[in-house]
């Protein structure tokens, strides 16, 4: 071979390289369709029975071998006298306080909306091991969280709805006797008539994982107190429980029975506690269920048959789920954090977004969580004015209107029926590219056409995916493969 000249079997290889790399790699989509659909009239009144089963459907009535799922309901159509512009309004208030409880939580690292960072080992029984699901409803009406599901508890159960929060850990309900307990759809639980109910000893291992506990020196029984950053708080006995999902048992669930609830908590009866600390309702029940589970959550703006479902063990993973890696914090183990390295808009990357604006710190300061109960998705500020000049200028055609509350970029789509915009694609570590629908992230605040860019920036330094951004995805936590996973179309 003559020296510096490349054999033709070489030149074929990069040939074939360079023609597979341009030619099979797929582009980012410029723009998409969003459907103009104003706020119309609250969704009327379904009936209710679609999310609740007697107490009398155990698991010998039920096939618990595959995986259940039971229509969503709007909690919007259980309000009166309510207008969706109304809703609207309340909705982006308790957006407000809960980014404010978290950000304080991750400031201090003490106290607030989880109040427990600690890890601690599965207390659930392990026997019969199935995967379970519950249904979820959307509670926009209520002030300590977003989506709620329908629990059995105690023996025999008594079932109520509960908040779904992935940025809590503890899980809690109203206890009789109350000695100040807000109002709620149901009966107020009596530990009296349950079986299962069992107090928790001062000083037991379970006790001590509470960050804030004390102890009844005459019954010697634990007590928790959990404050949240709104100024509400539940205060009451710690205790363990048998809860019932659509006929599944899980023993021996640690909980707070609070006899001492004040503040924004409406509707429900308490909080499932969904968050990664070692009293969170997955760390607990992890051994029995694979520590693994996932929801889906509806457009909550619409009037939609769809069906969704909070399922937990293996048949939680949808196979379409893409997976980023979750991010520790050393300081505090409730959240959920991930790697967010980038974001595109008309299938180019935004410049000026890059990891370095979302970096968790070793003092636990900054960093990215995913959050339920969240709304609008927070950015810190610098990646959010980039985000939102690039989505300007693909949106340049569009008739602009003024700011709305926290939203800065509004448009009047007054008398069209749909129109074109920008794409836009969050980028996570390991190539996890989520894609979201135009209705994740152009919303209607009004019935009059004005539609806003549902992305909000923050000082604080803590970005926070909020649930206008998860919404028609199933959202996977896989604990013990340490990942969260993105799957689209997951409701149905």
């Amino acid at each position: 071979m003559e020296e510096g000249r490349i054999p033709k079997t070489t030149l074929l290889a990069f040939f074939f390289i360079f023609l597979f790399s341009t030619s099979f790699s797929t582009p980012l989509q410029q723009h998409q369709t969003l459907i103009v659909v104003p706020f119309s009239n609250p969704p009327t009144l379904k009936p209710v029975d679609d999310l609740s089963w007697s107490e009398s459907q155990t698991s010998e009535s039920l096939d618990f071998q595959n995986t259940l799922s039971l229509p969503l309901q709007h909690i919007d159509a259980l309000s009166v006298n309510e207008t969706s512009e109304s809703l609207f309004h309340l909705r982006l208030q308790r957006d407000e306080l809960r980014v404010k409880t978290l950000t304080s939580l991750t400031t201090t690292t003490a106290g607030g909306g989880g109040g427990h960072h600690r890890n601690g080992n599965n207390n659930a029984t392990r026997a019969n091991a199935k995967d379970f699901s519950s249904s979820i409803v959307s509670g926009l009406p209520q002030g300590s969280g977003e989506y709620f599901t329908r629990i059995g508890v105690g023996t025999p159960p008594k079932y109520s709805y509960m908040v779904l929060d992935t940025g809590s850990d503890i899980v809690w309900l109203q206890c009789a006797p109350c000695r100040k307990c807000y109002s709620q759809t149901d009966p107020i639980f009596d530990p009296k008539n349950s079986q299962s109910f069992s107090g928790v000893p001062c000083g037991s291992p379970l006790c001590r994982k509470l960050d804030v506990s004390g102890c009844n020196t005459q019954r010697k029984s634990c007590l928790y107190q959990v404050n949240y950053g709104d100024g509400s708080f539940t205060v009451g006995e710690y205790a363990t429980e048998t809860l019932t999902f659509r006929g599944t048992k899980v023993g021996n669930v640690g909980f707070g029975c609070g006899h001492d609830n004040e503040g924004l908590f409406v509707g429900a009866a308490g909080l499932l506690g969904l968050g990664r600390g070692g009293l969170s309702f997955p760390t607990q029940t992890g051994r029995r269920f694979g520590n693994k589970f996932s929801y889906c959550l509806v457009d909550r703006s619409s009037i939609s048959s769809k069906a969704s479902a909070i399922v937990f063990g293996e048949s939680s993973i949808p196979r379409s789920a893409v997976f980023t890696p979750m991010v520790t914090n050393p300081k505090l183990n409730t959240f959920y954090y991930l790697d967010l390295v980038g974001v595109s808009v008309g299938g180019t990357r935004v410049p000026g977004i890059s990891s370095t604006l979302f970096r968790l710190d070793a003092a636990g300061n900054g960093g990215v969580i995913i959050d339920s109960g969240t709304s609008v998705t927070r950015l810190t500020r610098p990646a959010y004015e980039a985000l939102r000049d690039a989505f300007r200028s693909g949106a340049a055609e569009l008739k602009r209107a003024p700011g709305f509350s926290l939203f800065d970029t509004c448009f009047d789509l007054s008398g069209k029926t749909e129109v074109k915009v920008p794409t836009v694609v969050m980028h996570f570590g390991r190539g996890a590219d989520v894609s979201l629908p135009a209705s994740n992230y152009l919303i209607p605040i009004n019935s009059n056409g004005v539609f806003c860019f549902a992305f909000a920036g923050t000082t604080s330094g803590l970005s926070i995916i909020g649930n206008i951004q998860q919404q028609g995805f199933r959202i996977v936590f896989d604990n013990a493969g340490s990942r969260i996973g993105f799957a689209p179309r997951g409701c149905a």
